[in-house]
């Protein structure tokens, strides 16, 4: 949902602060010079959701991170964006929606929508699952009781 044209700065400066969790990710399972030669010869491209728009994307294996903030019809667009031989993966977090207001969650509407589709599957992840520091995993849990209390 965000509006990379308000901000100052290059396509770079502009998406870096939201892209950082991807290149550490990246950095840390490929090592920083691998992934600086894979996007140098464009086997990995890094874009913003505002530009996959019109896009045809075969043989690809796509990553939509953090999709808890994306508007239903920003998730539509990503998910019809698929072409032959690709993968999607779609991540995030319906607890941490960052959208205005009342806007609707595109990854929560998905879940509902897209549910016994064939060929799209769901995975869940647990207080358990979590691979950060052990107090994390007790935050979540203290969040998962109060909202079951509230």
């Amino acid at each position: 949902g965000e509006r990379l044209g308000f901000l100052p700065g290059d396509l770079a400066q502009k998406v870096d602060p939201y892209l950082r969790p991807l290149f550490d990710a990246l950095y840390e399972m490929l090592g920083f010079e691998r992934v600086a030669k894979l996007m140098e010869r464009n086997v990995i491209e890094v874009a913003p959701l505002a530009y996959m728009r019109g896009r045809t994307l075969n043989e690809s294996f796509i990553i939509l991170d953090e999709a808890q903030n994306t508007t239903v019809e920003q998730m539509k667009m990503f998910l019809t964006r698929m072409g032959y031989n690709s993968t999607a993966v779609i991540t995030g977090d319906i607890t941490q929606v960052d959208l205005p207001g009342s806007q609707r969650s595109g990854l929560r509407h998905a879940i509902e929508v897209l549910k016994g589709v064939e060929g799209i599957g769901f995975s869940f992840f647990q207080a358990k699952d979590v691979v950060r520091h052990s107090l994390v995993q007790k935050v979540i849990l203290a969040y998962d009781k109060a909202n079951e209390n509230a």
